[in-house]
């Protein structure tokens, strides 16, 4: 952190996190010592939160929780690990290596597709995590950076269709990526068994600071009219503009974050402010500039206003973006004219302008893993054999099978159709849904997410159907807790978990992902929730004008008011 004193500095009593960061010797801790411990299955004292930073949350099975205590065991604790991969592209050989690992070492043996474009292995104990790390590092995949407080994996529009154009924005993420990685050698130490190399230069971290960032920092590539990475969710954005299919540059987004605390109304929603466009050559000048600025100026007394978003509120904006253009030497342009007019995957067949064809599968809450009758896990490892382009994840939690010849089409289709991952009808109202993974695993869930979403869905498909919308649909999302992993503060309707089987109901987002909607019931149960929807959906048929959408009507028929400025009016 820089030693130039600002006026935009919170002073007071620094967050525990900090002395935790401080004290870890750039993210090493004692982490290998606590590898050898055979006495827990856990990381101990500042080791719980260290791991993070090395991709790696801990947890336990909170099903099983309770009979455990009574037989006096400690919590099955076991880690998730989330891999960094920029713009969501794997290899077909890094797929079958990561599918073998699920399932010989992890105790759920699924692939768990994020919201974060990446995959995610739950239930791993501590005797398989060296193991993991190394299996992944000769794979050529890495879970540097994926959680604490650092910039974490760079989403990418997965646009299969303008090829060229994607392949450069992709470089960009991946560009993006590997600037903003922490410079420390503490995780090739650690779980490659790389050699320990001592150093006197400081910093240790020339963008990140030794004391690395106040809270996480999550950046995007996104290529208009698709914003399927939700911008608004995140600190920092590079919205591509092209002319005639080649990018020339960037609008620059900044600020956005979706996290809150129940009862807390200093947390909020956030919207990103659009700064302006860059050339290309500025790009990673501007990202360094953006995360230095709020690793200067962010609250490192407060985690809970600790974000880009609440920098940017307590700063004001135009302060914020003169540091950056001072920092960057840059001076932002006019912003480029773009319009986001979908954020959904496009599922089925399409062909890029290469030629080539691109497969989307519909992964219901990105779990993937061999039911009855449905052998997801199987199908896209026999895909993975033959497939001779890529794999590309969504920050949607689905599966593209990219790149493939027409002469393999019918092929990997038929693979596709024989185990489940092409299912003969799914509703729209189905594919516009997604959830976070909340319980069991999840440590700061309050209430069902992923597990609850199905039958919802279908409650919700009945609903539709009842009122005549059967072919109509609703972005539709539940996070099990107030932080955001299920992006529900994007949708037009969101469910906020808030304890067991009660949730705060959000109303009025948009289909595009540009308007945060409004708390419209607070803590309510799942039959209290369907019935308000119910009526809701009844009022929509009969009073829509045309093809409204349904956030847009509860807007325009103010059953909620639009949430304009989240600092002021979220709460109203």
């Amino acid at each position: 952190m820089s030693n130039e004193k600002s006026p935009f500095i919170v002073e007071g009593k620094l967050a525990d996190n900090e002395r935790l960061k401080r004290e870890s010797n750039n993210l090493r801790g004692t982490i290998e010592t606590d590898l050898k411990d055979d006495l827990t299955g856990g990381f101990t004292a500042d080791n719980f939160q260290l791991i993070r930073f090395h991709g790696m949350y801990q947890q336990d099975d909170r099903d099983i929780r309770a009979e455990r205590a009574k037989q006096k065991l400690e919590p099955l604790h076991n880690v998730m690990l989330r891999a960094r991969l920029p713009g969501g592209v794997i290899t077909p050989d890094q797929w079958l290596a990561i599918d073998k690992f699920a399932a010989d070492h992890t105790m759920y043996g699924s692939i768990r597709l994020t919201t974060r474009q990446t995959f995610q292995f739950h239930g791993v104990l501590k005797p398989k995590i060296k193991s993991m790390h190394q299996m992944l590092n000769k794979a050529g995949i890495d879970s540097i950076a994926t959680a604490g407080d650092v910039n974490r994996n760079v989403l990418c529009t997965s646009n299969p269709v303008e090829s060229a154009l994607h392949v450069e924005a992709y470089s960009w993420a991946k560009k993006i990526s590997e600037h903003l990685l922490p410079k420390t050698r503490a995780y090739a130490e650690i779980w490659l068994d790389g050699e320990r190399v001592e150093t006197t230069e400081k910093p240790v971290e020339p963008i990140l600071g030794d004391n690395y960032l106040p809270r996480k920092f999550k950046t995007t590539v996104v290529i208009p009219p698709q914003n399927d990475v939700d911008v608004h969710a995140n600190d920092l954005n590079f919205v591509a503009i092209a002319e005639n299919g080649k990018l020339i540059g960037f609008n620059v987004l900044v600020g956005g974050g979706l996290a809150m605390t129940h009862g807390d109304k200093s947390t909020f929603p956030r919207k990103a402010s659009d700064f302006g466009f860059i050339g290309l050559d500025d790009t990673l000048a501007v990202a360094a500039a953006v995360v230095t600025t709020q690793r200067d100026w962010g609250n490192r007394v407060n985690r809970k206003n600790a974000k880009t978003k609440y920098t940017l509120e307590r700063v004001g904006v135009d302060n914020f973006k003169a540091e950056v253009e001072k920092r960057a030497g840059v001076t932002f342009g006019d912003t480029r004219p773009y319009e986001f007019t979908t954020r959904g995957d496009s599922f089925g067949w399409v062909e890029g302008i290469d030629g080539k064809y691109h497969l989307t599968l519909f992964i219901e809450n990105g779990r993937i893993l061999d039911y009855p009758g449905k052998t997801l896990k199987t199908g896209c490892a026999k895909i993975a054999k033959i497939h001779t382009g890529d794999f590309r994840l969504t920050a949607n939690q689905n599966l593209i099978v990219a790149g493939v010849p027409a002469e393999d089409k019918e092929k990997i289709e038929a693979l596709a159709r024989e185990h489940g991952l092409i299912a003969p009808e799914i509703s729209n109202q189905r594919l516009d849904s997604m959830a976070c993974v909340a319980l069991p695993t999840c440590p700061l869930a309050m209430a069902e997410a992923e597990r609850y979403l199905p039958d919802a869905v279908t409650e919700l498909e009945g609903l539709l159907a009842k009122h005549g919308l059967a072919d109509d649909s609703i972005i539709f999302r539940v996070t099990g807790c107030p932080n955001g992993c299920g992006r529900a503060m994007l949708a037009e309707v969101g469910l906020v978990g808030k304890g067991p089987g009660k949730y705060n109901f959000h109303l009025g987002g948009d289909r595009e992902g540009t308007r945060i909607p409004k708390m419209y019931r607070e803590n309510i149960s799942e039959e209290e929730i369907m019935a308000e929807l119910d009526s809701l959906i009844g009022k929509w048929a009969k009073e829509r004008n045309g093809n409204e959408s349904f956030g847009d009507y509860v807007i325009r028929a103010e059953i909620v008011a639009p949430v304009v400025d989240s600092a002021r009016d979220f709460y109203e």
